[in-house]
Formats: C-alpha cells, sequence, structure tokens
C-alpha cells in the first residue's frame, strides 16, 4: 500500500509534516518509516489522531527514554506501543528488548516493532507472562 505524506524542501532539507506532533521534520530514514506506520494506523486500522502519540518521554528502570508511537485506546490506556527503526536497521533481539522495556512501563497489552520492511508484533499477558506474535491485521 503506497502513502502520501506532506513534505517539502526547507533550507536545503527535505521534511515532513507529522500530524500527531502538528510540526515539520526532518525526513530522515527513520521518520519516514515513524510517518508511514503513523499513516497506517489512521487510515487503515483507523484510529483516532487524539488517540495516537509520538516520541515522548518515559521513565524505564529510572532512566528518561523516548518512545516511538503509542496508541491508547477508548479508556485512554496504552492499547499498543511501536518502536520504529530505520530501513537497515535490521530487527534483532535488542530491539525486541527495547520495546519491551518501554512497555514494562506503559502496559499495552500490544507491542511492535518494524523498519518499514520487516514488523513483529505481539499481544502480552501482564497476568501470565505470555507473549504471543500475532498478524498486524488482528491488533
Amino acid at each position: 500500500m503506497e502513502y502520501s505524506f506532506k513534505q517539502r524542501e526547507h533550507n536545503g532539507r527535505t521534511e515532513v509534516y507529522d500530524p500527531v506532533r502538528k510540526r515539520w521534520l526532518l525526513m530522515t530514514p527513520e521518520e519516514r518509516v515513524r510517518q508511514i506506520f503513523i499513516l497506517y494506523l489512521l487510515n487503515v486500522k483507523q484510529f483516532p489522531l487524539s488517540h495516537l502519540s509520538v516520541e515522548k518521554a518515559i521513565t524505564v528502570n529510572g532512566l528518561t527514554k523516548r518512545y516511538d508511537i503509542v496508541v491508547f485506546g477508548p479508556d485512554q490506556k496504552p492499547y499498543l506501543v511501536v518502536e520504529c527503526k530505520a530501513p537497515e536497521v535490521e530487527i534483532t533481539q535488542a530491539v525486541l528488548e527495547q520495546a519491551g522495556r518501554y512497555n514494562s512501563t506503559l502496559h499495552a497489552p500490544y507491542l511492535g516493532v518494524t523498519n518499514g520492511h520487516t514488523q513483529y508484533f505481539f499481544s502480552i499477558n501482564f497476568e501470565t507472562g505470555e507473549i504471543t506474535p500475532v498478524d498486524l491485521g488482528s491488533v
């Protein structure tokens, strides 16, 4: 599926408009992956814009970190946490663990990682500790 987003040339740099943060950002490879996934969440999954949060600081094990995307449910609790990487970054166990650490604070029932080419999504049962791979369509 092809996604189009607002972009412009500004001071010799390509920028993309982030509809969640409502500002222009440098179009890095990771930002491109993030923006494509945001458009997927809005246009395909039909999540309301007001339920998305992008690049916010959280405290994980006493350290300040920034998550990529969190989708909140109608109850305003985290529903899905997504860690985005640049296309050339391989999705490794370390990347999955990073996303898991963020979610240990957020407690979303779904967790995903993507580099635009490869993606993995999981359902998390915090009561049993069970982590089950899921298809993105079922999230």
